[in-house]
């Protein structure tokens, strides 16, 4: 993981939820740890831990930032996954 990628995962688990990520940044961040990417129909976006755990989403527009809901969501998965914000 690079530096983008552990400010990305800090941002996912800071208190209050932030509004303000990449949709982008957070798909390049799991890519990074190790998920395979599945693009769907439309704006639907999976991805796939080599465990078999899985993420799905629509990705956000016309705006281009996450939303809470959506943010939250990744954090729970990292959390399943063992991830933290340290």
């Amino acid at each position: 993981m690079n530096r983008k990628h552990q400010k990305t995962l800090r941002a996912v688990f800071s208190v209050p939820t932030a509004a303000s990520i990449n949709f982008s940044d957070i798909e390049k961040l799991l890519v990074a740890l190790g998920a395979e990417k599945i693009e769907g129909s439309g704006a639907r976006v999976a991805f796939v831990m080599p465990g078999g755990e899985k993420w799905e989403q629509h990705r956000p527009h016309p705006q281009k930032e996450a939303r809470k809901y959506q943010v939250e969501s990744v954090r729970e998965f990292l959390k399943r996954l063992g991830y933290t914000n340290e």
